[in-house]
């Protein structure tokens, strides 16, 4: 073997071991693209909402005398499968909104928008992660899954691809998908659905409307600037505050109509109800609608822990 050859050789080796792909960078990667599909998946959203379904399975179990621990197979079909059915619903709510997400301030660095992920990886996995979402649904309920399947048709297709877009009532849309989960728990115990579980549903869309036009009042600029005619929007903060306010009144005693559940329910859902009314009202004299608004957007969020999770300490 010449010199000559002996070079070339310990040259390909070298090119060879700085083009080969490193073990780690690999993982790295996978580790971050899987993250990103957590991202799309918006898991804030899909936790606070099986809270709400487990509170549905949980009561249900109470009020047909069905042990969880005996039936388990359905408490474990019926969480994943709504889980998942969230999941898919949101991240197909990503695929189809990353044409404007660019414009938001909060979605301007979604993985749709930056590219990190393409847009027919992020459909396929949505409609993956619903489809497989149905399937557990079924094999727990085919009540629940049908259930499943109206919230996801109702989010993805009646709010997101059309009243997002459209018609500043979106909210009340998107509401009817967002109240489903509870109700979707309950069917997976009792799919006859007991009045109890109703109202847990109305409790939900209930609470909706406040919570996002809260929201939508802290984005507002950002909404308008994507074309999104959320109602700040289009009508102002005066009727969003009035319209916010009407919300919270209603859901007042829709909550209370659970009055059976016992005193301690019926006196902290009073007070939370109150509480949150007494706010609502004090936006028409506060001169910062802004902050008013975040007021609102975390006191929504914490009624809605609070609520559904003594709903299921007072039955234990």
């Amino acid at each position: 073997m010449n010199k000559s050859n002996t070079a070339i050789e310990a040259s390909d080796v070298l090119t060879h071991s700085s083009t080969s792909p490193n073990p780690s960078s690999i993982t790295n990667k996978e580790e971050k693209t899987w993250k990103h599909y957590v991202t799309l998946a918006k898991m804030g959203i899909v936790t606070s909402n099986l809270i709400t379904a487990f509170a549905g399975i949980f009561l249900a179990a109470k009020y047909t005398g069905v042990s969880l621990l005996d039936q388990f197979h359905l408490v474990l079909f019926g969480l994943l499968g709504a889980g998942l059915v969230m999941a898919g619903g949101c991240t197909l709510n990503n695929f189809i909104d990353r044409d404007i997400d660019h414009l938001m301030e909060r979605t301007k660095d979604r993985p749709t928008v930056t590219g990190k992920l393409q847009g027919s990886h992020v459909l396929i996995v949505g409609l993956i992660q619903s489809a497989i979402g149905i399937i557990l649904l079924s094999l727990a309920n085919i009540t629940a899954a049908i259930i499943g399947m109206i919230g996801l048709f109702v989010y993805v297709v009646l709010y997101t691809m059309w009243t997002k877009r459209t018609t500043s009532l979106n909210t009340i849309v998107g509401s009817v998908s967002g109240a489903v989960p509870p109700l979707i728990g309950w069917a997976v115990i009792d799919p006859s659905l007991h009045t109890y579980a109703w109202i847990l549903f109305f409790i939900m869309f209930f609470w909706q409307p406040p919570h996002f036009l809260a929201l939508a009042m802290k984005r507002c600029e950002e909404y308008r600037a994507a074309g999104i005619p959320m109602l700040p929007v289009v009508a102002g903060f005066d009727v969003t505050k009035r319209q916010i306010v009407v919300y919270v009144a209603a859901l007042l005693p829709v909550s209370l109509m659970l009055y059976p559940f016992g005193i301690v329910y019926t006196i902290v859902a009073a007070l939370l109800g109150l509480g949150w009314l007494v706010l609502g009202l004090a936006g028409f004299k506060m001169k910062d609608d802004i902050k008013w608004s975040r007021f609102m957007f975390v006191y929504s969020l914490n009624y809605l822990t609070i609520i559904f999770v003594l709903m299921v300490i007072v039955h234990i």
